[in-house]
Parts: structure tokens; C-alpha cells; sequence
């Protein structure tokens, strides 16, 4: 028995064969021709045509990715699109084809270059890597007409995958229920393979080292996503354990160890994440994204579509409380037919609840209507959980004013036809740093404030996370991050509104102790890291968590906040 230290990624466990996954083993490119015999213009109409057929899988992955692990796992594929048409990119092959370059040689020696460049890089720079390996996979297996070495989507049940690295499309191409686990020989927990493979909830193990390709096919090996181990033959009692995964997992609410509550909730992106995140224990729905109802489709779902969509997950949860989101279009959310507009930076434009009180205020009440009738399913058998509402991306008082004005007003025209219905619980997505400055004056008006950490990071810092060259801005444990989440929580106490957060960052274990020393009295995250992250919860004193907390926000650099929270700087 031999045990391999990596990092984990996915907190499960699974125990299978391995099965290596060598993707290049069919993609040999030809012989290099003398620069005189080749003709650029054709090599030009080659490179054209491939990269329409890489965006027509891309698009295919995306959807995909979108069905299978949710619409904000999916977007990293509006990425790879982008680099098909990436200026520098597309003109460095180009120019090579211009000097006598065979289309594919050109492609792989550019991206190849690419490449080299993110990984000198550190951090999340260095794991866009593989976002760049897996658009020229698809580039060169146009050129090449290739097919995959290995049919990823129908591979035989008890699969341990093994492989030196995944890319985003690969590991959307797996199937939880026959994939026992994944190991690789490099990557990080935060690239976008890894955090698909936890929104599929896949035992995961990356970053392992050269030592993983010792491994032979037709081993049985034990991945140990929550330890980040790999256990080669593993004995008796390590494969019971593995194969008994759930018995981590925590049905009954937590509370810290000195007896303060942490409600630990599932993000949802779609209908077939209910069933998951019911079976990981979590406490109810902390993020329901509506946007799910609305994209790949000719028209925008009616209003007995939208309420059929609520009331099955208040059903999913009884007893629980389930947040929806109302509609969050805009920025990178695009929507073709509701016809968005074309803003030079749309992140700072029209989207969330700005597009919901002008624009589309038509689709605004069809929701609240929607909404509230969901809020009053079950009466008071408790068939159904209680429903709360949130806004997102407010920057303003006025807004919420509006909003609140709106769901009185569907309220009101409800109560005129006689349809039953209730007002939800109402809160507010704290995702700019207006919505932080205001937390109080929210609070005031408002039931809750959720804490989206994607979009606070982004705007606290000024960065996209989709933009390779500020990637390594976007972090969360930035101290500016951290004091807009502090003044959020600060601006809720003395009121009667709770705050929550959702987003990668509550579902990491190991920032579990700081998020409770914040004031955050509840977390959502992907379902599969809920029992990892309640267990911790167990674990935690509210005053030690509390001098943690200060300790960290006394920081200056992102450095020391790492180091205090016992992370690698």
C-alpha cells in the first residue's frame, strides 16, 4: 500500500481502477514541409474553419457544463470562446501561416508560447493554463480531423481517471455516477477543472506529482478528496470507508462549539442540483438561480413555469429555507432574445436588478407574482420551506425602495383576483462595494444581505476573474475584500436582518473559522463541500474565530491574510 500526498480538490472519497487518460496520444502532427511549399492561403481558410468548429464545441461544452454542474461553473467557457477570437492569438498564428507555416504547427507553437507564459506565472494566472491547452486541443483536432484518444462521457463504472492534467471540457465530460474519482499530476483547487469536478461532486486529488504516473492501468486506488490523498491498493477497511462516503455527510443543523448557529446551504443552478444537495445535508437553498428558467430557449419562461420551478424546490426543502435570486442577466450574462444592450463595459452597466426595474420590468412582476404565490405553496402544513427573495447587484437605497414598492404592488393586484400568496422574507445581494457602505441603511429596510463574494471581489479590487492579466487581483482574501464583508455584517447589527454569504469562498473549510469570526451567520456553496464545511463549523469557537478575524483584517497584503488563516502565502 502506497499513499500519494496532493492537494484536494473535491471532499469526497471513491475508491476504483485507474485509468489513464493520455489525450495526445492521437494528436501527432505531420512533418514540417519547407516553407516554399506551403500555400498560405489555404493554411489561412484551415485555421478559419477550425476555429468555427472549436466554437461550435466550445458552445456544445458549455451547455453541457451549464445542464450537468450549473450556469456559473458553465461561463468559463464565454472564456474560451474569447480566446478563439483573441487579437494576439489569432494574428501571431496567422503571421506564422503568412511565413510558410503549416496551420497546426502554427497554432500549437503560438499557444505553446501562451502557455509557458501563464504557468511562470503564480496563482490563478498560472491555472488558466489550461483554459489556453484546452481551446488548442480543440484547434488542433479540427486541423488534424482527430478524434478523442478516450470517450470520456463512457467509461466503465468504478473509474478512477487518472491523467497529467484535465482541461474545463474534459472534466465536463464525465459522468459522476461512473467516475469513482480523479487524480492528476498537476493543478490547482481553484482552476476551473477542479471546480467543475466539485459542482459534480467527483472525488478529486490534483496537483499529485510526478509520482501519480507511477500508477499502472488496471490498479485499484483510493482518492481521498478531503485528506487530498491518494491510497494505491488500498486495504479493507480504507475501501469500507470510501465506498461509505455519506457517513461525512451532516443532516441535522450545526451549531459552532460554543453553541452559535451556522445555517450551511447549497447554491442551485438548475432542478437536478435539488436532489444532491438535499443528500449532502444542507440546511436548505442559500442561492437559487433563476437565470437557469430563462437561457436556452427561444423565450422567457411564463409565470406558471417560474412558480412550478420555486415550489419544487420549497418542496425539495421542508421545513428549510430556500433563497431565490431574482433575475441576474447582464454583464456576462447574455440572454439573446431579451435583447440586452451593448454597453462598452456591460459589468459596470445595466444588468441585475437595474435591467428588473427598467427595462424588463414586465418580467419583474411576472416573477414577484410568480414568487409570491410560491411563498404561500403548502399553508401551514409545512409541506414546503419558507421562501426568501433577494435583489441582485444593488448600488442603490432608491433601488431597494423600488423593488420593496413592486412586490407590494404584486401583492396588492394578487389580493385583487384572489390568487393566494405571501410575502416572502426580503434581503439584498451585497456584491459592490455601494451595497457594503450601505449594509446599515439596508439592513433597515431589508429581512437579510448575502454576500456574493465573486462579484465583491471583482469590484472591490477592479477585476475581472475572466481577465487573465488582473486574475490574480480577483481574491477574496484580499483585506479589502475582507473589510467590505466586515462592514456588511457591522451595518446588520442591532437590526433584525441576518447575513449570509454564497460563493466559492464559503464553501472552503479552511476559511470556515474567519467567515464565522465575521459576523456570517449563514453559508451556501456548492453542495458537495457542505459536509466538509459543516464538520468544521463543529469544530470552531466563536471568540477565537472573532480574534482571528481581527488578526486578519488588521492585514495590509492578501500575503498576510493567508499566512494568518494558515494558508501558503
Amino acid at each position: 500500500m502506497t499513499t500519494l500526498a496532493g492537494i484536494g480538490s473535491t471532499p469526497r472519497s471513491g475508491v476504483g481502477v485507474a485509468r489513464w487518460y493520455r489525450p495526445e496520444a492521437n494528436l501527432t502532427l505531420p512533418n514540417r514541409p519547407d516553407p516554399s511549399a506551403v500555400d498560405p492561403e489555404v493554411q489561412r481558410e484551415r485555421f478559419a474553419s477550425a476555429r468555427e468548429a472549436a466554437r461550435e464545441g466550445i458552445r456544445r461544452a458549455r451547455d453541457r457544463a451549464a445542464e450537468r454542474a450549473g450556469e456559473e461553473e458553465a461561463a468559463v467557457f464565454d472564456a474560451h470562446e474569447a480566446f478563439l477570437d483573441d487579437p494576439g492569438l489569432v494574428d501571431d498564428v496567422e503571421s506564422a501561416i503568412d511565413d510558410g507555416t503549416l496551420a497546426e504547427h502554427a497554432v500549437r507553437d503560438r499557444f505553446d508560447e501562451a502557455v509557458e507564459r501563464f504557468e511562470r506565472m503564480d496563482g490563478r494566472m498560472a491555472e488558466r493554463a489550461d483554459d489556453l491547452r484546452d481551446v488548442c486541443d480543440r484547434l488542433l483536432r479540427a486541423l488534424l480531423d482527430a478524434p478523442t484518444a478516450t470517450d470520456l462521457a463512457s467509461l466503465p463504472a468504478g473509474t478512477v481517471l487518472l491523467a497529467e492534467r484535465l482541461t474545463p471540457s474534459e472534466t465536463a465530460d464525465l459522468d459522476p455516477e461512473t467516475v469513482a474519482g480523479i487524480a492528476t499530476v498537476a493543478g490547482g483547487r481553484t482552476s476551473h477543472a477542479a471546480i467543475i469536478a466539485r459542482s459534480l461532486s467527483i472525488p478529486a486529488v490534483v496537483g499529485v506529482g510526478e509520482a501519480l504516473a507511477e500508477i499502472a492501468d488496471g490498479t485499484e486506488v483510493l482518492v481521498d478528496g478531503e485528506a487530498g490523498e491518494i491510497v494505491v491498493d488500498p486495504d479493507e477497511s480504507q475501501r469500507a470507508a470510501a465506498l461509505n462516503d455519506d457517513a461525512s455527510v451532516v443532516p441535522e443543523p450545526v451549531s459552532t462549539a460554543d453553541g452559535r448557529p451556522i445555517e450551511v446551504a447549497a447554491n442551485v443552478g438548475s432542478a437536478a442540483e435539488l436532489s444532491p444537495a438535499r443528500d449532502r445535508g444542507a440546511d436548505g437553498i442559500g442561492l437559487f438561480r433563476t437565470e437557469f428558467l430563462f437561457l436556452d430557449r427561444e423565450s422567457p419562461p411564463d409565470e406558471e413555469e417560474q412558480y412550478e420551478a420555486v415550489v419544487a424546490a420549497l418542496e425539495a426543502f421542508p421545513n428549510d429555507r430556500v433563497v431565490v435570486r431574482t433575475l441576474d442577466v447582464g454583464g456576462d450574462k447574455r440572454v439573446p432574445y431579451l435583447d440586452l444592450p451593448e454597453e462598452p463595459n456591460p459589468f459596470l452597466g445595466r444588468r441585475g436588478i437595474r435591467l428588473s426595474l427598467e427595462e424588463h420590468a414586465d418580467l419583474f412582476e411576472r416573477q414577484l407574482r410568480a414568487l409570491l404565490r410560491a411563498a404561500a405553496h403548502g399553508g401551514n402544513e409545512a409541506a414546503a420551506g419558507d421562501l426568501a427573495v433577494m435583489f441582485p447587484m444593488v448600488s442603490r437605497i432608491e433601488e431597494v425602495e423600488a423593488a420593496l414598492d413592486a412586490v407590494e404592488s404584486v401583492a396588492a393586484d394578487l389580493a385583487d383576483e384572489g390568487v393566494e400568496h405571501a410575502v416572502p422574507e426580503l434581503g439584498a445581494m451585497v456584491e459592490t462595494p455601494a451595497a457594503a457602505f450601505l449594509a446599515d441603511a439596508l439592513a433597515n429596510r431589508l429581512d437579510f444581505l448575502s454576500v456574493g463574494t465573486n462579484d465583491l471581489a471583482g469590484y472591490v479590487m477592479v477585476a475581472d476573474r475572466e481577465n487573465d492579466g488582473v486574475a490574480d487581483y480577483h481574491d477574496p482574501l484580499h483585506p479589502a475584500v475582507l473589510r467590505a464583508i466586515d462592514r456588511t455584517t457591522r451595518g446588520a447589527e442591532g437590526t433584525h436582518a441576518w447575513v449570509g454569504m454564497c460563493g466559492e469562498m464559503a464553501g472552503d473549510p479552511a476559511l470556515t473559522e474567519l467567515l464565522v469570526g465575521l459576523g456570517l451567520e449563514e453559508l451556501s456553496m456548492s453542495a458537495v463541500t457542505v459536509p466538509a464545511v459543516k464538520t468544521r463549523v463543529r469544530e470552531v469557537d466563536s471568540a477565537a474565530a472573532r480574534d482571528l478575524a481581527e488578526e486578519a483584517l488588521a492585514c495590509e497584503t492578501r500575503g498576510e491574510v493567508r499566512e494568518v488563516v494558515g494558508l501558503d502565502g
